[in-house]
């Protein structure tokens, strides 16, 4: 479904999937150029066998480049990756967030900084290996889930605009991982079995506090454990260790499961109580970015949608209410574990290769519990 034309630019990340987009394009004929970004310095490249876009990786997109026999580039956007993404994840942190990084670097870096790289090569195209599809619909280009629900990567890309979608291609959105495994043994490929990246490819330590408090030594600040009613039961090391619907390592014990039910920046205290007490029925949105049809979809208007509210889990029934940066969802049935700085994607339906309607920001004030 890429459009027969001179030259494209593939992402190239060092790992399989990546290499496989760029294999294929090349095997089809195109004027391939890849890209590599080095984001950050991977100081010992022997402990993170699961990273993305620094040491080995940018090795392996080489060797993979040289095997299909492609143009290769290793672009250096540490400062700019630095300043739009570590900063951000750490400025999040410290005010009782949980971001996540890989929409921020989809966002800023890979769709923002390279896309428009791409553009100044003269590339008709930008390809990725991310696991979603970009299908023409009704005369106009729309994102929708991966066939293969288990790689399906769209939470991660809600923030794509219609313009961009008009250009970016994704060639492994109809195929499963097995798939694009056998492709690259088939095609003798050095990263065929190389294993998936996991956790936050600049989190080297293993630790993102031991980050935080690197970049922002003055933001870890001990402060109280309050329970629901506000007494206070005990103290903890700083709002950054905690996360809304955490269990583990809250440092509180009184014979019940005790869960994180809200981070107060301002106050400095971490509300703890029982799971009931994470219960919520409505969330507020900023920066929506709508990449749906506009028809039937009017502002205000109460529309039946899915929405996903975190990465590892499936879309379930909502009741949304839009303007062009603001949207309340109502859910169905209440959810447990809602974080502000997390996201909120809004789908057409819960199946595999529904189409992504949009998405924003969770944010904090008008977060509405049950109870």
């Amino acid at each position: 479904n890429i459009k027969k034309t001179k030259r494209v630019v593939v992402a190239m990340s060092g790992g399989v999937d990546s290499s496989v987009a760029a294999a294929v394009c090349a095997r089809q004929g195109y004027d391939v150029v890849g890209v590599t970004l080095q984001l950050y310095t991977n100081d010992n490249p022997s402990r993170k066998k699961g990273s993305c876009c620094a040491g080995q990786d940018i090795y392996d997109a080489k060797r993979v480049a040289e095997k299909v026999g492609i143009k290769h580039y290793v672009l250096d956007y540490e400062e700019q990756f630095k300043a739009e993404v570590i900063n951000n994840f750490a400025d999040s942190y410290a005010i009782g967030q949980t971001p996540i990084p890989c929409v921020r670097c989809n966002e800023k870096i890979k769709f923002g900084d390279l896309y428009e790289t791409a553009i100044q090569l003269g590339a008709s195209s930008l390809i990725t290996g991310h696991y979603v599809s970009n299908k023409l619909i009704n005369g106009e280009r729309g994102l929708f889930r991966a066939r293969d629900v288990t790689k399906d990567q769209s939470y991660f890309m809600f923030t794509l605009k219609k313009k961009q979608l008009e250009y970016i291609k994704f060639p492994l959105g109809d195929l499963t991982k097995s798939d694009t495994r056998k492709i690259a043994r088939e095609l003798g490929l050095a990263t065929s079995d190389k294993p998936e990246s996991q956790d936050i490819c600049f989190v080297q330590s293993g630790s993102y506090v031991n980050l935080i408090n690197t970049l922002k030594p003055k933001s870890n600040v001990r402060g109280n454990l309050i329970d629901t009613t506000g007494n206070v039961v005990g103290e903890h090391a700083g709002i950054m260790n905690f996360t809304i619907g955490q269990r583990r390592g809250i440092g509180y014990i009184n014979g019940e499961p005790n869960y994180v039910i809200d981070i107060d920046h301002e106050r400095n205290n971490v509300t703890i109580g029982p799971k009931e007490a994470l219960a919520i029925n409505q969330i507020s949105l900023n920066n929506l970015n709508w990449i749906g049809p506009e028809t039937g979809m009017a502002d205000e208007q109460e529309i039946p949608v899915y929405v996903k509210i975190r990465s590892t889990s499936e879309p379930v029934p909502a009741i949304i209410t839009k303007n062009k940066e603001y949207a309340k969802v109502k859910f169905k049935n209440p959810e447990y574990g809602v974080a502000p700085g997390q996201a909120c994607v809004i789908y057409e339906s819960q199946k595999n290769m529904a189409r992504v309607l949009g998405g924003g920001w969770i944010i904090k004030d008008q977060t509405q519990n049950l109870n």
